[in-house]
């Protein structure tokens, strides 16, 4: 029996996820809902989904779906996602998790009540070059791992009435950028014990760019930047006492890597991606749904709690106003 899976928020990462479930044995989207009842229906239309509804509330009460990928603005997930796991529906919500660490826990505790599962979908630690590295990290490829550096920037233009300068739809760089390099950072780190960002708000009270420093246990660090008003490479690296790995750009969804070892000519790495790449995570979360597990163990909730904090401890020192949404539909 497959998984059946209904599509909250058609936007534009939505339609281009919903193309990569051919890739995904066992798998079937079968709903989609939009505030909207004319965007939900032409959603449907254009990628042969069989039922479209105009209410978030419908599809949430919905019984013939099993998991909701849910990719509204940031602080509408808190709400949907708690109704949806309420409702007895697992859940797939898009990065940034939410836009404040209440509110992720939040969720966290009423997975936990349920025992449903529940993810966020951070693309880049089921792509295979990611896989590969932190194989390769846990071979002892790099020695003692002590560092990672990592940017991802984007020239975006300065228009007042875009989304990315609005708190309301959570605008700024830092929950749609600068989620990735932080992500990253605790994927090969774990979890800091502290934090340091400088940066820059527009005057709508959103980020538009910021350096982020963060500190953990044993000297090791991470120095990470993220913009809306400089393109950057998007390259990461990480420094280990026997050498270190270049994720080339854009390292969030990479295509090769270069391994250099101390003593050893430099090795590149190239792994294809399934699909655009979202297929690896649409992959876990059906294999976890049909399973019956609460949690995937390489995006486990806890890690997207860490994330979540390390934002909001930028958020609080550069001042920025971060609207979350409400608790209920």
């Amino acid at each position: 029996m497959s998984v059946r899976w209904g599509v909250v928020g058609p936007g534009r990462i939505a339609s281009k996820v919903v193309r990569d479930f051919p890739h995904v044995p066992g798998a079937e989207v079968v709903a989609v809902a939009s505030r909207s009842a004319e965007r939900a229906a032409a959603f449907a239309a254009e990628h042969g989904i069989a039922r479209s509804h105009g209410s978030y509330r419908a599809i949430v009460d919905d019984d013939g779906v099993d998991v909701l990928y849910i990719a509204t603005p940031h602080p509408q997930h808190r709400a949907v996602a708690l109704a949806a796991l309420r409702s007895g529906k697992a859940v797939l919500v898009e990065k940034a998790f939410t836009v404040t660490p209440a509110a992720t826990r939040e969720i966290v505790a009423v997975a936990a009540e349920t025992g449903l599962f529940a993810m966020e979908a951070m693309w880049t630690r089921f792509q295979p070059l990611i896989v590969r590295v932190q194989q390769l990290i846990a071979d002892g490829a790099l020695g003692e791992v002590e560092a990672v550096q990592a940017d991802l920037g984007v020239r975006h233009p300065t228009d007042p009435t875009d989304r990315f300068y609005n708190p309301a739809v959570g605008g700024g760089a830092l929950f749609d950028l600068g989620v990735y390099p932080i992500s990253f950072a605790q994927m090969v780190l774990g979890i800091p014990d502290s934090v340091t960002a400088h940066g820059v708000l527009d005057q709508s009270g959103v980020d538009v760019e910021e350096a982020v420093q963060l500190g953990f246990p044993d000297g090791r660090s991470a120095s990470l930047f993220s913009s809306l008003r400089c393109a950057t490479p998007g390259q990461a690296r990480i420094f280990g006492t026997a050498g270190w790995i270049d994720v080339l750009p854009r390292f969030h969804h990479p295509d090769t890597v270069v391994l250099h070892r101390t003593g050893h000519d430099p090795m590149e790495i190239t792994l294809p991606r399934t699909g655009a790449g979202y297929t690896h995570e649409l992959v876990e979360v059906t294999e976890c749904v049909a399973a019956g597990r609460s949690e995937s163990a390489i995006m486990p909730l806890v890690d997207t709690v860490a994330v979540q904090d390390v934002m909001g401890a930028v958020a609080d020192q550069l001042g920025m106003i971060v609207q979350e949404g409400p608790a209920d539909l």
